[in-house]
């Protein structure tokens, strides 16, 4: 006979999780119900699960004896995010409904009363099971207690505990210690992380044999560890959960009662939860009511803002099915029936991150939701069985795989089109990729990697890397991992990928502007990104290496004019000395503070002091030249790939909310061009002999989707004239003739139009151009005078925000406002800020990946005389054999110039040289 159980429901940190790892929800009245649907759903599965025993802990608030013990206690914790405040007595009060007995025992915390019944509970012969996601109740874990994560379906037994964190149940109070805790402030061993502290814990035992054995612990950490012994048994103490308070019950008493049916069908009305609702009544035997409103994910809570009803997770298939193929005839199997598929699912497993690197592993495959393939094919693990051979397979796959008529879905699937490139598989008829269809869907919602993905949309917790090649330095390659492992984990990719698309496809397909975006520009491009990748750009390594040599003798120079400033040497590089140089011996206004509240010393910072004397103005060229060096002048030449002999950026399409492509390893994106140092960086992007690069760049692009969009008579008749608009702007604010508008009249006049288009304050502009802020809101006043179709534009575009909680580019493109309906003053201006700006910078992303694909459509037949490089913001740079200049060049202004009909004309701007920087 099993023993009764006690299920104990750490409720403050579900709560919390809840709220941050679930969408942002609404009901009708624009209540906040995020964590509300996450808690709920938790707690219908724990109560289908009848427990004996069954209590929801949640804390009381304000202090308690941990405080008394040390008052900085959760000192750093900021106040709790109104829209989640708002939703802790709805849940008490589902919770009651629900007739689980709730505990909120004001001075002590959750985690105690956790631990004391836990006790108690295991004494009396009850198992227990802690349901939480926090590591600080693992101190719990015996053989009658366990945990599990129920938004993670992660159990925790004592061997769990060990595997996840590498150190036993009784460790985990002195692994804590060690570490010590940001959130609640308990202080630990500086830099002493994870593997640290369960490092010295495998090796010492305990923490105070490892106090005992400080000084034989060498390096910084070491000293770090012996400058923290008289803190650490305090740290031990505040991370203890308390197993013995005087509490006024025993666990037997915590029995669940019937549900109050009426008020929960009030509750669930009331906030949405249509499947709650349906569960209820089809329990009482009642016809639910249809018109019930569901919940409202939104960006964040604001009461009209509608992006899509609640919809429940969908059914886990009925049964999961992942095998191995290892044998020809297997293999030909699931090549006819992925052949007789609509679309597949298909995933490659490599040795490296890098694509172009990386060495073929295996390949898995889905297209029926629960059952997958993996074929192994470079598996070396001891005792793995015979696999197939790798190129007779790839020679089998390749014509389905290369095949347009095929359609396949892939996760973040340009890596894994790169890897079958290199093995000569080209992958055609790439249809869907569901991390393009979570980001076009909503592209501040959740990051997009196929873990969180699937946790959100199927509610699903997939294998990490980590629990089949381990971490850190212990990781091995896939190649390594045994084959049953090797088989879960990658069918599962293959499994979830699909049953993503299943999820995500019909939400794109409910806003046909998405589904347009999706279907006309992102999917499109994935291949002509690949392109770009694989091509990768000629860089001049001896000339960087000269630069690296003229920037440090720079840096030294430097060095020693900031020293003269001051009168004595100290490091440039070091906060801490130049807190103490800035602020107490030069007596510098403090403009900023760090969180510890220590004079701020980043570049705003900065730059506001070198107002005052000369050594802030050194310590920016100092950090200026110190990061092109370590960015890029040192950076790049490592980067060249000894294949190809070229630099390989990547790509991301799924970054920056906006809809604009970044770049990275290396970011090709971000090199500075104000300064003729960074300038010089792009003379080493050189071309191959009989090439030169040809430079494409929109001008003032921004400006004129501002026109387009306000519909302002000055600007559009300005545009329409091809007028310097920042000449005309500087004529009207500054009352001169267009002819007599100085140098710096026009600097201001471009830093008042991109200014006021980014929501630009007076006091902003005030600073940005030099002059008092009563004369700067003078000039916006002017401004807006000359253009009041700009100022009737920010006001809808303010309002429809609020409205819709999200803005939109020409094209149909959205960006949600998560903060737009803040109580908070500060973000609620920032986001009104981003509503004014995203349209327009969201339509340049628009436009020139428009472009790229025309432009790549134009230049397939022409490969070897044009190549695309790099995408730089309105920019394109490419590599033209030299007596085909000219045509491309004009090729490039006439497609770039049709890449949209505005209510102005795009106007392209062409150059071409030897390097980057000629083509300017």
């Amino acid at each position: 006979m099993s023993s009764p159980r006690l299920i104990l429901i750490d409720g403050s940190g579900y709560l919390f999780r809840a709220f941050h790892a679930l969408p942002q929800l609404s009901n009708e009245h624009g209540e906040p119900t995020g964590a509300l649907f996450g808690v709920v759903n938790m707690l219908r599965a724990h109560i289908a699960q009848k427990p004996e025993y069954l209590a929801f802990v949640i804390d009381a608030g304000g202090k308690n004896f941990r405080h008394e013990m040390f008052p900085a206690y959760k000192a750093n914790r900021p106040p709790m995010p109104e829209d989640l405040r708002a939703q802790v007595e709805p849940m008490l009060a589902i919770v009651a409904a629900l007739g689980i007995p709730v505990l909120r025992i004001p001075g002590v915390e959750a985690d105690d009363v956790i631990g004391t019944l836990t006790c108690q509970a295991s004494a009396s012969g009850i198992d227990v099971t802690v349901s939480t996601g926090d590591k600080d109740l693992a101190q719990l874990v015996d053989k009658h207690v366990h945990l599990v994560n129920t938004m993670s379906n992660q159990k925790l037994d004592e061997a769990g505990v060990m595997a996840k964190f590498g150190v036993r149940p009784d460790q985990i109070v002195d692994y804590l210690a060690l570490m010590g805790d940001k959130v609640d402030n308990i202080p630990g061993v500086e830099k002493c992380g994870e593997k640290t502290a369960a490092k010295w814990l495998a090796e010492y035992g305990s923490l105070d044999n490892v106090m005992a054995n400080a000084d034989r612990i060498g390096g910084k950490i070491g000293e770090n560890l012996r400058a923290a012994l008289g803190q650490l048994p305090l740290s031990r103490d505040l991370a203890t959960v308390r197993t013995a308070l005087t509490l006024d019950l025993r666990p037997e008493q915590l029995v669940a009662t019937a549900p109050h049916t009426e008020d929960l069908r009030a509750l669930y009305t009331r906030y949405g939860f249509r499947a709650a609702l349906r569960d209820l009544d089809a329990a009482s035997g009642a016809t639910s009511d249809a018109s019930t409103p569901a919940a409202k994910i939104v960006a964040p809570t604001t009461p009209a803002a509608h992006v899509e009803e609640a919809q429940a997770l969908p059914e886990a298939p009925a049964e999961t099915r992942y095998e191995a193929v290892m044998d020809v005839e297997t293999l030909q199997a699931w090549i006819a029936r992925l052949s007789a598929a609509s679309v597949f699912a298909f995933d490659t497993e490599t040795t490296s991150l890098d694509a172009h690197q990386a060495e073929l592993v295996g390949v898995s495959f889905a297209c029926e939701a629960g059952h997958a393939a993996y074929v192994p094919l470079g598996h070396r693990a001891p005792g793995t069985p015979a696999q197939l051979d790798l190129d007779a397979t790839l020679k089998a796959l390749k014509p389905l795989l290369e095949s347009r008529d095929h359609g396949k879905i892939g996760q973040h699937g340009k890596y894994d089109m790169h890897v079958l490139a290199r093995y000569g598989v080209e992958v055609q008829g790439y249809r869907f990729d569901t991390m393009l269809e979570s980001y076009v869907w909503n592209s501040t919602i959740t990051r997009h990697d196929m873990d969180s993905l699937a946790m959100m949309y199927l509610g699903v917790k997939t294998i990490p890397f980590e629990q089949v090649a381990g971490k850190g330095a212990k990781q091995i390659s896939f190649a390594d991992v045994g084959l049953t492992e090797a088989v879960a984990y990658a069918a599962e990719d293959a499994d979830v990928t699909l049953r993503l698309h299943q999820a995500l496809r019909p939400r794109l397909e409910s806003v046909p502007s998405l589904c347009k975006i999706f279907d006309e520009i992102e999917m499109p491009l994935v291949p002509v990104l690949a392109r770009m990748e694989r091509t990768g750009v000629l860089i001049d390594a001896a000339r960087l290496r000269t630069q690296t040599y003229e920037l440090r003798k720079r840096m030294h120079e430097t060095i020693e004019r900031a020293h003269a400033s001051v009168g004595h040497s100290f490091s440039l590089d070091s906060p801490k000395q130049l807190q103490a140089v800035l602020y107490e011996e030069l007596k510098l206004p403090v403009l900023a503070k760090t969180p510890t509240g220590q004079p701020s010393t980043n570049e705003d910072a900065i730059t506001y002091l070198a107002e005052h004397h000369e050594l802030p103005r050194l310590i920016l060229d100092y950090r200026g030249f110190a990061k092109l060096v370590s960015t890029y002048t040192e950076k790049l030449p490592e980067q060249i790939n000894p294949r190809t002999g070229r630099v390989h950026t990547s790509f991301h399409q799924a970054v920056a909310a906006t809809g604009r492509l970044s770049s990275t390893d290396p970011n090709l994106q971000n090199i500075p061009i104000r300064t003729e140092e960074g300038r010089r960086i792009r003379t080493a992007f050189i071309a191959p002999p009989g090439f030169k690069i040809v430079a494409a760049d929109y001008s003032q692009i921004e400006l004129r989707i501002m026109a387009h969009l306000s519909e302002d008579s000055g600007l559009l008749d300005a545009f329409a004239h091809g007028e310097d608009v920042h000449r005309a702007t500087a004529a009207e604010v500054f009352g001169v003739a267009r002819d007599q508008v100085s140098g710096d009249q026009r600097r201001a006049a471009k830093a008042i139009n991109f200014g006021l288009m980014y929501g630009m304050s007076a006091f902003g502009l005030a600073k940005q151009i030099g002059v008092g802020r009563g004369e700067a809101q003078e000039y916006i006043g002017r401004y807006f005078t000359k253009y009041p179709g700009v100022r009737g534009y920010m006001d809808s575009v303010r309002e429809r925000a609020h409205r819709d909680g999200y803005v939109e580019t020409v094209f149909g493109r959205r960006l949600h406002l998560r903060e737009i309906h803040s109580r908070n003053q500060g973000l609620r201006q920032g986001a009104e800020r981003a509503a004014i700006n995203a349209p327009m910078q969201g339509t340049a992303a628009d436009i020139i990946k428009r472009a790229m694909l025309d432009v790549d459509a134009w230049l397939q037949p022409l490969h070897a005389d044009a190549r695309l490089l790099l995408q730089v913001h309105d920019e394109l740079v490419l590599e033209v054999r030299e007596n085909c200049v000219n045509e491309i060049s004009e090729g490039l202004r006439v497609r770039m110039g049709r890449a949209a009909e505005l209510r102005v004309p795009l106007l392209v701007e062409t150059g071409s040289g030897d390097n980057w920087d000629e083509a300017h």
